[in-house]
């Protein structure tokens, strides 16, 4: 068996980073040599992957599937090759450490099986801290790309007429907070 462990902190609140680890899609889309991602239910799917190490080259498909989805702070996962006796697991534990500051601990596990066990762990300890490494760099840079502020409007005159009238009805029906005429 071999494992890595990658810890990187995301500028960005747990909730926000929780929002993109939730979907498996997102995930899948980080992976190197992902080509697709099937969703079969909440729990599972079936990643078709092209890897290679040195001159070979090979698609594989993998079928993930999480075990426990515990967020915002954990997820749980494990995975099997299909048509190769590998499999493995791992888990997601994000911790905030601040209230726009996440940090995410990412641990992964091959284990091979049968005869091949050898060549796969041989082939895959130095490859597994780097292809984990670049998938949680890769992590942070996504969900703190997507957090780019976005300019707040400038702020409108009262409506008047229809409008009004139908804010009042708004306000009385579901009530209004405001402090110094900005909504909160």
């Amino acid at each position: 068996m071999i494992e890595t462990e990658q810890t990187v902190t995301i500028r960005e609140s747990i909730e926000n980073v929780w929002a993109f680890a939730r979907d498996i899609r997102g995930w899948a889309s980080l992976m190197p040599g992902m080509q697709e991602c099937e969703v079969i239910d909440d729990d599972n799917s079936r990643w078709t992957l092209k890897v290679g190490v040195g001159g070979l080259v090979r698609t594989v498909k993998v079928q993930v599937h999480v075990d426990q989805w515990d967020g915002p702070e954990r997820v749980f996962f494990t995975y099997k090759l299909e048509g190769d006796p590998v499999q493995g697991g791992g888990s997601y534990l994000a911790t905030a450490t601040g209230p726009r500051e996440t940090e995410v601990k990412l641990v992964v596990q091959v284990v091979g099986g049968g005869p091949m066990a050898p060549m796969w762990e041989a082939m895959g300890k130095p490859l597994l801290p780097t292809l984990a490494k670049g998938f949680a760099s890769q992590l942070r840079d996504k969900i703190e790309a997507a957090a780019v502020d976005v300019p707040v409007a400038a702020p409108q005159a009262a409506p008047t007429g229809f409008f009004a009238w139908l804010r009042s009805i708004w306000n009385a029906i579901f009530g209004s907070k405001r402090t110094d005429g900005v909504r909160t």
